[in-house]
């Protein structure tokens, strides 16, 4: 759609309700990378979109920081990424030991500061023509009563009283979304992960330069990981929700095994992620959600960057066609096509992921040989991080792929010892 069709160059339109109060085409709510991706694809399509952040930008976010393939790939034109390192080299260990450290000779993926990252989505969003208000708190939104003049509008109350009023509202405001509460998002998994940003010295530093370290933890489904930024590693783990002092114990023993005990953290925190039940919607009447807002998370990894802007994208294309429904049947037939198009995307990798981690809580030591000593295993994992792939399209396209997540569907636990047998310790294999 061309900015020529646009109701913000027609003050005639249905946009402008009149000169008392605005009618947005579009409002997001939350600038995260789902909600900032959102606000550029409306933005883009030559609608009125108005940006909501309770915090002042930049802000940190509790995350690993590492852009894969999807992410990459999902980005506005021209967007330069803020990289601090490259990877071409991942260790793997299982709780400590058997360590193993694979090479590539390309990228593999990229390591960013959230905070960077997240601003320079924003200022996409803004110049593509959305407008941005940060320290603003959005209480709840409204589909009817007395704050909504009309079936084709949704009232978005402020804290402290004031009301906005869009055509459409996404709702991007994160893990703890109260947009997601108001449209029901279902969870069936919640997990726990705990970071810290630990400066260290440039002898430190240099050790680490282009490789990360990936972790298979002692809680089960749980793993930790060393990503170089610079001067500063960012370590964390991650595990399900329960098991707060297991993990808390996990990330001071990991710290203390690599040697970074000694360094004070610039920052610690902790966050928690939450995947989507498979019947969970994605929408209620003129409301769409995305990201972790909507729960779009891949469950073995917790990968949310390629799912927020993904999401965030279809999310803000989607709104579009919502904000110009002129009544409840067509809004709802745009918001089942958004729904549909998540679910044939990202769904695939979510249903793939979840069997992956439930194979992955029984048997870390498995899947660390298979990474660590398989070539086919090790060629999935560079595809996926580089983009050339994704786990749906994997399981979808590889007859081994398929045959190995069946085994392990199939595996109960107590079975085969052979199965959660140690792999032979190594040191290092130089892979292409």
């Amino acid at each position: 759609m061309s900015s020529e069709n646009s109701s913000a160059d027609d003050p005639s339109a249905d946009g402008v309700q009149d000169d008392v109060q605005r009618v947005w085409d579009v409002v997001v709510v939350g600038a995260g990378p789902a909600g900032a991706s959102a606000a550029y694809a409306a933005a883009v399509a030559g609608r009125r979109v108005l940006l909501l952040e309770k915090a002042e930008l930049p802000r940190y976010k509790t995350c690993g920081g590492g852009i894969i393939g999807p992410s990459r790939d999902s980005l506005p034109p021209g967007f330069e990424l803020p990289f601090r390192d490259r990877v071409h080299a991942v260790t793997f260990s299982n709780n400590g030991r058997f360590t193993r450290t694979r090479r590539s000779k390309q990228m593999l993926f990229g390591l960013i500061n959230r905070p960077e990252f997240d601003q320079q989505l924003v200022e996409h969003a803004q110049k593509a023509g959305a407008e941005l208000r940060t320290g603003v708190t959005v209480q709840r939104v409204e589909q009817h009563g007395s704050a909504v003049p009309d079936r084709r509008t949704v009232a978005v109350v402020l804290q402290g009283g004031e009301t906005l009023l869009a055509r459409a509202v996404v709702g991007a405001d994160g893990s703890a979304s109260r947009i997601g509460a108001h449209v029901g998002v279902k969870l069936d998994q919640v997990d726990l992960g705990l970071e810290a940003e630990i400066p260290v010295p440039e002898t430190v530093a240099e050790d680490w330069r282009g490789r990360v370290l990936i972790d298979w933890g002692p809680i089960p489904g749980s793993y930790g990981w060393v990503f170089p930024k610079g001067d500063t590693l960012t370590v964390g783990v991650i595990s399900a929700r329960g098991e707060g002092a297991a993990t808390k114990r996990y990330l001071e023993e990991f710290v203390g095994r690599l040697g970074l005990a000694g360094f004070e953290p610039s920052i610690s925190s902790g966050h928690l992620t939450r995947c989507r039940a498979d019947d969970s919607p994605l929408s209620r009447g003129r409301v769409l959600v995305c990201g972790d807002a909507a729960g779009l998370l891949e469950p073995w990894t917790r990968e949310g960057i390629s799912f927020a802007l993904r999401s965030g994208r279809l999310a803000g294309e989607w709104a579009v066609r919502i904000a110009e429904a002129h009544d409840a049947v067509d809004a709802r037939r745009q918001a089942l096509n958004y729904a549909f198009a998540i679910k044939a995307g990202l769904g695939i990798e979510m249903s793939v992921g979840r069997r992956l981690l439930t194979a992955f809580e029984r048997r870390p030591g498995l899947f660390h040989a298979a990474l660590t000593g398989f070539r086919p295993a090790w060629n999935a994992f560079k595809g996926i991080t580089q983009g050339a792939t994704s786990l749906g399209e994997l399981v979808r396209t590889h007859p081994m792929a398929q045959r190995a997540l069946t085994a392990f569907d199939r595996r109960q636990p107590g079975g085969d010892p052979a199965a959660t047998a140690e792999p032979t310790p190594a040191t290092e294999d130089a892979g292409s």
